[in-house]
């Protein structure tokens, strides 16, 4: 038996009017994960426990099979092990973005949480150039993809509060700085960045660092020893890549995989159809509907959805028997509504497919409401993959 989940980050959504009261996954052409709608078991999960925040880091962990009530200790030290930095005890990693504020009436605004999707290799000259002026003994900047960078503050206070600058696009950033014990020094390397980024000429739309995402290293059980399962994890983010690595797997990188609309989707595919050859199970992550979602982008969040069924679920479900019997599950972490340019705790539309014993399901799409008209709910999303595995 393979198991395979695909995961469209931040997929479901809200009715939008724009769209004569339709979310986008339901005005998405999606052919391939209607087809396992219709033949397989169609639900809502519950992705995100009540009282952690609903970041892409708990509710991805909670699709990995892992409680996050239990092993979540925020979002940076996954992407830490992504990048080939070991934590020391004391340490706490933070998420280093490269963003654009903007002046404006009230004082800076939060233009740009990604600087214009920066390309990686004008990043990396940046965060290089950051670290080289802002490092210390207590402080380290280390360069990860595009925006998305780490810190490691050595001694660091992990709760202090920190916003993730995604949720705060168009705002005024003052009400949003670090607070708590040490909230001083990080703001600092903040301010300190807008200082040297000035007219900087690698790339104008990196003006500023934010630091978010704060924690210490967790503690988890590999896939070996909690599901008995070899494998491997797809994702051009290093969150992804950070949680397959604390859970035994391999991480395979995708030649143009890129976490933005214009990604290699049917490249994932194929790398995931080669891996089962040899594993278990596969994680095949794109994080494109959620960075359209995030800027408010309408038509591309539509166009991601419909690449991800047809480039994606489509090459998996048309080649996935040529490895034998399969089961395939399908879902966002969380909603990222269009209208909220953020994510929320919703539960997730989610369908599971057995290639050994499909049915008529009576569904006829794959949509939030229909996943609600179903009347399967998990309460604890943590345990989808026991039912996948039938381990629960």
């Amino acid at each position: 038996m393979k198991y395979i989940i695909l995961l469209g980050d931040g997929m479901s959504d809200y009715p939008i009017s724009e769209l004569g009261g339709k979310t986008p996954l339901q005005a998405a052409r999606t052919p391939n994960m209607d087809y396992l709608a219709a033949h397989g078991t169609v639900g809502l999960a519950k992705t995100v426990p009540a009282g952690l925040p609903p970041g892409s880091d708990v509710a991805n962990l909670s699709v990995f099979g892992y409680n996050p009530v239990e092993c979540y200790t925020g979002r940076a030290p996954l992407e830490a092990a992504s990048i080939g930095v070991a934590l020391h005890k004391d340490d706490v990693a933070m998420r280093c973005n490269l963003v654009t504020l903007e002046n404006g009436a009230a004082g800076l605004y939060m233009k740009d949480f990604s600087a214009g999707h920066i390309k990686t290799e004008q990043a990396t000259k940046i965060i290089q150039h950051l670290g080289a002026e802002l490092s210390s003994d207590e402080f380290k900047f280390y360069p990860g993809v595009s925006y998305r960078h780490l810190l490691v503050w050595k001694g660091g206070n992990e709760r202090i509060k920190t916003t993730p600058p995604h949720d705060i696009t168009g705002k005024e950033i003052s009400p949003f700085l670090p607070s708590g014990n040490g909230q001083e020094k990080i703001i600092k390397l903040m301010t300190d960045s807008q200082k040297l980024l000035a007219n900087n000429l690698i790339n104008p739309a990196a003006t500023s660092i934010w630091l978010w995402g704060q924690g210490k290293a967790p503690k988890m059980q590999t896939y070996q020893e909690k599901f008995g399962l070899s494998g491997s994890v797809i994702s051009a983010v290093d969150l992804m890549k950070g949680i397959g690595i604390y859970a035994g797997l391999d991480v395979i990188n995708v030649p143009g995989a890129t976490g933005w609309i214009d990604t290699n989707y049917r490249g994932k595919a194929e790398f995931a159809l080669r891996s089962l050859a040899v594993k278990d199970f596969v994680y095949v992550h794109v994080e494109a509907p959620d960075e359209a979602a995030h800027n408010g982008m309408l038509n591309e969040k539509i166009k991601a959805i419909e690449a991800f069924d047809e480039l994606v679920v489509g090459t998996i479900l048309k080649n996935a028997a040529k490895l034998g019997d399969f089961k395939i599950l399908v879902l966002p972490d969380h909603p990222t509504p269009i209208s909220l340019k953020t994510h929320t705790s919703d539960p997730v539309p989610f369908v599971l497919y057995d290639s050994r014993h499909t049915r008529d399901s009576g569904i006829k799409s794959y949509d939030e409401d229909s996943a609600k008209g179903s009347g399967l709910f998990v309460e604890d999303g943590f345990k989808l993959m026991e039912m996948m595995t039938n381990k629960g």
